[in-house]
């Protein structure tokens, strides 16, 4: 079902830049004189939590459904997801005139699923397991005649996903080292393809929590590691590491570090109380990295791709 792709190019990804232009935010890029002195770099967050639909997911979304053919956007489009790109995919399909269907995990994040709701796409539950996620949008696929939009192992995701470290390097020309989280991929290996073809000594690195390390098991050793039921609180990352940001990212990422829940939580809990910006766990997760000296980062210039900023108010880790 899942159709393998060529990983895009940095044309592909300058292609979509364009494509995306009229409908996704070009996003600030923040930073703190606390967060310098806490850690002793300068550190850049590129705020995708200020993106429609309030994360970065929408880039890709938009990207792939765009440039859908009409033949091919017809019946509209299907996917599955705990959430972010669920929304993207809901808010892109809705904007081209086009039924969206999600299947979501029984577990995703409440305040996610309204949103979902809320954009136009017609929602089924599955039990909380990749397995169970396929099976089901399998048959919602049959139904309908949808076309599918993969979270992230699919070229058109990756390059739309890449365009916001387009945007930080358009803005920061000198960064060092660009940091973002991993779950599926697609943020990452599309970070990684942009950030080597612009400036290929820019060192690039992913960040995951030990509760779901499959990204960092499988970098390690060279071979695709799935995860199975992670207990972690940064949601967006509980997936699996797909096949074609696996093979990106064993070419072009530097390094992937792992963090403790501890840290996620306080990570977060310090942007929000220090920064006044509401981020959620899963984009905690490389600001803890950098806290908890993870990567070194002293006297470097270090950009930070804040993923999202979709919180369950009502369900809040402190």
């Amino acid at each position: 079902m899942i159709k393998t792709l060529n990983a895009p190019t940095i044309d592909d990804i300058k292609n979509a830049h364009q494509r995306i232009a009229e409908h996704a935010h070009r996003t600030p890029v923040l930073n703190s004189k606390q967060v310098d002195e806490k850690t002793g770099g300068r550190i850049f967050f590129k705020c995708e939590n200020f993106q429609k639909v309030g994360a970065f997911k929408f880039r890709g979304a938009s990207n792939a459904i765009f440039s859908l053919s009409e033949e091919d956007a017809k019946n509209g489009v299907a996917t599955h997801s705990s959430g972010n790109h669920a929304q993207a995919v809901a808010l892109a399909a809705k904007m081209r005139g086009i039924p969206a269907y999600v299947v979501m995990p029984e577990n995703a994040p409440k305040v996610k699923v309204k949103a979902v709701k809320n954009y136009g796409a017609e929602v089924t539950f599955c039990e909380s397991t990749l397995e169970a996620r396929e099976s089901t949008l399998e048959q919602v696929v049959e139904k309908t005649g949808a076309s599918f939009i993969h979270p992230y192992d699919d070229a058109r995701i990756i390059a739309g996903q890449g365009t916001s470290a387009l945007e930080l390097l358009e803005d920061h020309p000198d960064l060092d080292i660009i940091i973002a989280p991993v779950g599926g991929g697609g943020l990452l290996s599309g970070t990684a393809l942009t950030a080597k073809s612009i400036k290929p000594d820019i060192m690039v690195i992913g960040a995951e929590p030990e509760n779901a390390d499959d990204a960092y098991r499988s970098f390690k050793s060279g071979e695709l590691i799935p995860v199975k039921n992670p207990n972690t609180i940064a949601d967006g990352l509980r997936t699996s590491l797909g096949k074609l940001p696996f093979s990106i990212i064993t070419e072009h990422v530097d390094d992937i570090v792992t963090v403790p829940e501890e840290s996620i939580v306080e990570a977060m809990r310090y942007v929000w109380e220090r920064l006044n910006m509401i981020i959620e766990a899963s984009c905690a997760v490389p600001v803890a990295a950098v806290f908890d000296g993870k990567v070194d980062v002293k006297g470097k210039k270090v950009g930070i791709i804040i993923t999202g900023g979709n919180v369950d108010l009502d369900n809040l880790p402190w």
